[in-house]
């Protein structure tokens, strides 16, 4: 019997696990565990550097556990139904933890409730359409879409928890991260309507 080697699988628990973490640090710095005023400026900023540090490396399991998975021969379909799941949870964390430090939330809000719901939609798209029968792909877009994503709450994150010195330079890393954080939306907004019309187009022909 050939065993598989665990390391991809490994890696993706990894980011589940820093999508639960970054979530629970960001709502610890805005005080969501302490009563008010318990929580004073250095541990907030502890908390919100571990974050960063967190994110960050769930983010590049995101490319190791694909690329280890094809150069090890551990391609299995336990682990191709996680690393959809390991995204999600990495991104979901991020997002909620950045909106409970309420910290610029006019630009973040609209389009991290367009990604939220773009991703459940799609979640449950494919839940319904796998028990008719239909398997909706992942397209090479949704996977591009999973690193701009990553690369755009990254830059958010560093420019909202991290100091960076001159108030010209946070402004622009600030500026920078709210427009990826945008075209990170627009992306996931249009391969969820990818998915909807290949899931729709699919059962309508199963019918």
């Amino acid at each position: 019997m050939t065993t598989v080697n665990p390391l991809p699988n490994v890696l993706t628990w990894i980011r589940i696990i820093a999508g639960v973490a970054v979530f629970a640090l960001l709502a610890a710095a805005a005080g969501g565990f302490a009563p008010v005023g318990d929580i004073d400026p250095d541990q907030q900023f502890l908390y919100e550097k571990i974050a960063v540090i967190v994110f960050l490396v769930g983010a590049v399991t995101d490319f190791f556990d694909g690329f280890l998975a094809r150069k090890l021969h551990a391609e299995t379909a336990w682990g191709a139904t996680l690393d959809p799941i390991a995204d999600k949870v990495l991104i979901c964390g991020v997002i909620l933890g950045l909106l409970s430090l309420n910290v610029d939330n006019k630009w973040l809000a609209i389009p991290s409730a367009i990604i939220l719901f773009r991703e459940f939609t799609v979640s449950a798209l494919r839940e319904s359409s796998a028990s008719r029968g239909v398997t909706l792909k992942v397209t090479l877009l949704a996977k591009w879409k999973t690193t701009v994503q990553l690369v755009a709450f990254a830059v958010e994150l560093i420019a909202q928890c991290l100091p960076l010195g001159l108030p010209d330079t946070t402004a622009t890393m600030g500026t920078t991260a709210h427009v990826l954080v945008w075209i990170a939306a627009l992306l996931t907004l249009w391969t969820g309507g990818e998915y909807v019309i290949a899931a729709r187009k699919a059962i309508s022909h199963e019918a």
